[in-house]
């Protein structure tokens, strides 16, 4: 089905001599299907978790990868701008223009070189900007299956000038949607990593309902008193 490439890049020093040797290693048909490649840890795959292991990465991402028992290896690491994230002893992979789930299998064959039966699961990260009428504007990590209302929690949620009818998703300061629902998941609106999620601001009357009030109740005051 997939032919997943998977490079590495090795430097060893010995006596003050560096030699660089670049390994190759061309794994054939992984990921006959994403559901499969994904199902190792036990389980029926929800469509949306099948979704995700279809997905790919790009410069930007972020993998929360978790090897079980192996704490030192496991953790979060970033896709950089060449496509590359750099693991615990298997130096710089490819990590873009591949699956989800063809990364893992590959991960898994790469680290039974020196594990025993490895456990992996990789979970990718969007890293977006969560900005406007927010308590703690600035960027965060989200599983793709998160909603936009997630998003908006992790940055201490709305302030109280803010709407969560008013979503705007931006990027490269161009408007993509306006009034996102806020349920809506980073996957389904095609949310990428360095994508901002703009909380905008309640409508003027909402924002002032309280001084609306008190003014129409005392010039309803006034009027009542005047006519007497």
């Amino acid at each position: 089905m997939i032919d997943g490439a998977l490079k590495r890049v090795h430097v060893r020093c010995a006596k003050g001599h560096c030699v660089l040797a670049l390994t190759a290693i061309t794994i054939l048909g992984l990921g006959a299907t994403a559901a499969t490649a994904q199902e190792g840890a036990g389980g029926r795959l929800s469509p949306s978790d099948v979704q995700v292991a279809q997905s790919l990465l790009l410069p930007g991402d972020a993998l929360l990868i978790r090897i079980w028992r192996e704490p030192d290896l496991s953790g979060e690491f970033v896709v950089d701008e060449e496509g590359v994230v750099t693991l615990p002893m298997l130096g710089r992979i490819r990590a873009t223009q591949t699956s989800i789930a063809d990364l893992r299998a590959a991960l898994i064959e790469e680290y039974a070189d020196d594990l025993r039966n490895p456990s992996i699961t990789i979970t990718p990260v969007r890293r977006v900007y969560v900005l406007g009428e927010v308590n703690r504007p600035g960027m965060y990590g989200l599983d793709p299956t998160a909603s936009l209302a997630s998003a908006v929690a992790l940055a201490g949620g709305a302030s109280r000038e803010g709407d969560l009818r008013k979503l705007t998703l931006i990027r490269d300061d161009r408007t993509l949607l306006s009034e996102v629902n806020p349920m809506a998941d980073l996957l389904s609106t095609g949310t990428r990593s360095g994508d901002q999620i703009f909380v905008g601001r309640r409508g003027w009357l909402e924002r002032n309902q309280q001084f609306v009030a008190t003014t129409v109740l005392g010039v309803a005051g006034i009027v009542v008193a005047l006519l007497r």
